[in-house]
């Protein structure tokens, strides 16, 4: 029996990478330090079907505070996806926060993976890596320029995969998830906010001009990139995690618009600093090594992230 440690098990992605690999007979030890970015009770409702399998254990508390190589020596291998996110609240004194638990939380895991034995090292990177600056579609090898605080952290922690790979060994492969969305999106992330607005007929506020356009990842086929890179990823490899399409915002409102066959009421903005205009993943590398293929569209993966919102 395989044991994974999934740090931010409590989250989004690692709740519902927790609970896949728990399904597949996997144990499970999950750790999380509920981070107030969003509500603890949503981090809770995450995890209510994991903490009533006795193949799961919940460890509450930073990864600095923990006895890392101690709890190492009982796993045989890390998805590393607990981090600060936020782009646009990265900015300024908070980003104390990011450095805390985006690089040092880091750092430190994997000074402890160092002499684990660990069969594999997953590290949850992003597209904010990028940047602007990057060609459609963004491959891995180019040049990156993060416009955000947030970005600059995501790629300090990847370099470090980076380092200890090369350094100690340690068999680790990054994913650049790019906009993750699915039952149990973070509150702040867009679709939620769209589609909460379309559930309670508040209106959106939409920052830029709406013809931004994002590679949107449902929440299953990432995860499925992930274990994959747990068991197939070359050692030391970056993969882009994207969903296979290039969406304007515009276009997603109508397709909101059609799923929630309701009024959908939009506020323009101005474009906040730090958000990128596009986002597009070649995802050649990850289908070849990996036998990464995302099986679910734009439209199917809002229709299960809209039956969510209606259910909370």
């Amino acid at each position: 029996m395989t044991t994974s440690l999934v740090t931010g098990a409590a989250g989004f992605i690692g709740s519902t990478l927790a609970e896949t690999l728990v399904a597949s007979g996997d144990t499970v030890i999950g750790i999380d330090s509920f981070l107030d970015y969003y509500a603890r009770s949503l981090k809770e409702k995450n995890l209510e079907k994991l903490c009533e399998s006795d193949q799961f254990e919940l460890i509450e508390g930073s990864l600095q505070d923990q006895d890392l190589e101690a709890l190492l020596r009982r796993c045989d291998r890390v998805f590393h996806l607990a981090a600060q996110a936020g782009v646009r609240a990265s900015w300024g004194g908070e980003f104390s926060i990011y450095t805390t638990n985006n690089i040092l939380a880091t750092q430190k895991l994997l000074e402890a993976a160092i002499s684990s034995g660990l069969s594999s090292f997953v590290f949850a990177s992003s597209s904010s890596v990028y940047g602007d600056s990057a060609a459609l579609p963004m491959v891995e090898d180019v040049p990156l320029h993060p416009v955000s605080p947030y970005g600059v952290s995501k790629l300090a922690a990847e370099k470090l995969v980076e380092l200890y790979h090369i350094n100690d060994g340690l068999n680790t492969a990054s994913l650049r998830y790019f906009t993750v969305y699915g039952p149990r999106q973070r509150p702040d992330m867009a679709f939620h906010r769209l589609l909460k607005c379309a559930k309670t007929g508040d209106a959106f506020s939409l920052f830029g001009d709406g013809r931004q356009t994002r590679d949107f990842t449902f929440v299953t086929d990432a995860v499925a990139a992930t274990i994959a890179a747990s068991e197939r990823g070359r050692a030391g490899a970056v993969y882009n995690i994207g969903g296979g399409s290039r969406v304007s915002m515009l276009e997603v409102i109508e397709t909101i618009r059609d799923v929630t066959k309701g009024e959908l009421k939009i506020e323009f903005n101005p474009k906040q600093k730090g958000d990128m205009r596009d986002t597009y993943a070649d995802t050649s590398a990850a289908r070849t090594d990996l036998g990464y293929a995302p099986s679910t569209d734009l439209r199917q993966g809002l229709v299960r992230e809209w039956e969510w919102i209606r259910g909370l």
